[in-house]
């Protein structure tokens, strides 16, 4: 598919409300120019078109959708202000938020028609901005993966290849934007998620500061490491949506309370593509030819070069513990998936196996984790529970949080001489479906660029970088910020995009 054509606020004149950014919908709606329902349908109308093909929706919640848009017409028909700068624009949603109206199954068959007695707090919040929620999105399994293959209802497709991934574990939310069948999504971020699955297509994703945006309501992969975040086809877009989900909860105990950063005005003010005076890190440590396609690496340093033509200033920053990140993140990462996916018994909500009366309460228990989790689930908390076994937590998982502490002073030494980092988001383009599914090792590596972010907490982005020349598909620019930096992200980010025309 092509990209669409980005135009200024005002110059839509075509009807095609599919492919406009989601800036323009809201000025247009807001004008009542165009209403919410006309755009609402016109994404509805899309997703029935494309979703058999590309499978980025689970659910897809018609009539709420519908029923929220029309809502929005009526307040602003009354002479209400918007309730937000996003009011009335769709959105797709990571079906790991709990929502009361549709099924949160996280791609599980554990969860298979499960729903919720209660809205997570970003579903809260995007619902009183005025947001259509359009639907639940494909993800793989508890966010355990980057392909979305691991989901139990079928692999998503990339939109720019149907035989190839979208990347992982949000490949649903990323698909639905790239393909027209949404203007906003939202994702999570545990090692990548967000960002991996935007640089597959050619979207804009973001791994915010950790703790700024609520993790009431999302279910829990890894709780030290899991990260609600904002996608869109462009980088305002994204700052708009940031705006919206981000701010304190008192129901997160791991909540920030300081304030939001002011990401939207970040974005305007880097829409006029000047880097005068900004310093960008290059990590020695990423610096890998052998580990990146021929076609990465030389969109990667055109990329550079254009950061220095915009007055950007690159400089070498040395991380020696990222060479460590992925194996610490292996041991943290399952340890945690290994407890909270304790609550997932088949005894007190989700599927139940084998209950007939004739079984104890551990053979039920047994039969439905067996047949509720898939492959990668399972592997997964096998390594986190003999990490976490008497003889074993001190020389893995204590070992582990060990390293995870001097890569953020890695991070904090760097920031202390550069304002942002700039490293690929992915090794390749993406990748054939199948292609590394029997290789769990493989899959792992593919995280090589950012899971030390995750483990640090600090923020990211993945912005579109263009096409590699060998296989003519996207790759991204990844922009790694202090903790509480993310509006460096968003400046920087829209002036490479503004750059880049």
């Amino acid at each position: 598919m092509s990209t669409p054509n980005r135009m200024t606020v005002g110059e839509r004149t075509d009807s095609n409300f599919t492919t406009w950014s989601a800036a323009e919908l809201a000025e247009k709606i807001h004008s009542r120019e165009i209403s919410s329902a006309e755009v609402t349908r016109a994404h509805l109308d899309r997703i029935a078109e494309a979703n058999g093909s590309i499978n980025a929706f689970l659910h897809v919640s018609s009539d709420e959708a519908m029923a929220a848009a029309t809502a929005v017409d009526e307040a602003l028909a009354s002479g209400d202000e918007p309730t937000s700068p996003l009011a009335g624009v769709p959105l797709a949603l990571k079906d790991v938020f709990t929502t009361t109206d549709a099924p949160t199954t996280c791609g599980s068959k554990i969860l298979e028609g499960y729903r919720s007695p209660y809205d997570a707090t970003v579903t809260l919040k995007l619902r009183a901005a005025g947001i259509p929620i359009l639907g639940k999105t494909n993800m793989d399994e508890f966010a355990m993966g980057s392909s979305t293959e691991n989901s139990a209802y079928g692999p998503t497709r990339n939109p720019w290849d149907l035989q190839r991934t979208p990347g992982g574990s949000g490949g649903g939310s990323s698909a639905a934007l790239a393909s027209g069948m949404a203007p906003l999504a939202i994702g999570t971020d545990t090692g990548g998620s967000i960002r991996q699955p935007a640089a597959l297509t050619n979207t804009v994703g973001v791994k915010p500061t950790y703790g700024t945006i609520s993790r009431y309501g999302l279910v829990a992969c890894a709780s030290s490491l899991d990260q609600g975040g904002p996608t869109a086809r462009t980088v305002l877009d994204t700052a708009l949506l940031h705006e919206v989900i981000a701010g304190h909860d008192a129901n997160d105990s791991t909540s920030s309370t300081r304030p939001v950063a002011p990401v939207v005005e970040a974005a305007r003010q880097g829409a006029s593509g000047d880097l005068s005076g900004v310093k960008v890190g290059i990590v020695k440590q990423f610096e890998r030819p052998e580990a990146l396609q021929p076609g990465v690496l030389e969109l990667h340093r055109r990329n550079l070069e254009q950061l220095e033509s915009q007055g950007a200033e690159l400089v070498e920053v040395d991380c020696p513990n990222f060479d460590h990140a992925v194996k610490a993140y292996y041991l943290i990462l399952p340890s945690e998936v290994s407890s909270n996916l304790a609550r997932f018994d088949g005894m007190r909500y989700g599927q139940r196996k084998g209950d007939d009366g004739t079984r104890s309460a551990d053979e039920v228990m047994s039969l439905s984790r067996s047949e509720g989790f898939g492959p990668e689930v399972k592997r997964r908390i096998m390594m986190g529970t003999y990490a976490l076994s008497v003889g074993y937590y001190d020389a893995y998982y204590l070992q582990a949080q060990r390293v995870r502490n001097l890569i953020a002073q890695d991070y904090a030494k760097a920031f202390e001489t550069v304002d942002v980092i700039a490293a690929p988001v992915t090794p390749t383009t993406a990748f054939g479906l199948g292609e590394k599914v029997g290789d769990p090792l493989s899959m792992y590596l593919f995280d090589l660029f950012t899971l030390p972010l995750n483990l640090a907490g600090v923020c990211g982005m993945s912005v579109p970088a263009g096409l590699a020349d060998d296989t003519q598909l996207p790759a991204g620019l990844q922009l790694m910020g202090p903790a509480h930096g993310d509006d460096r992200l968003y400046r920087l980010g829209a002036a490479f995009e503004a750059g880049r025309g």
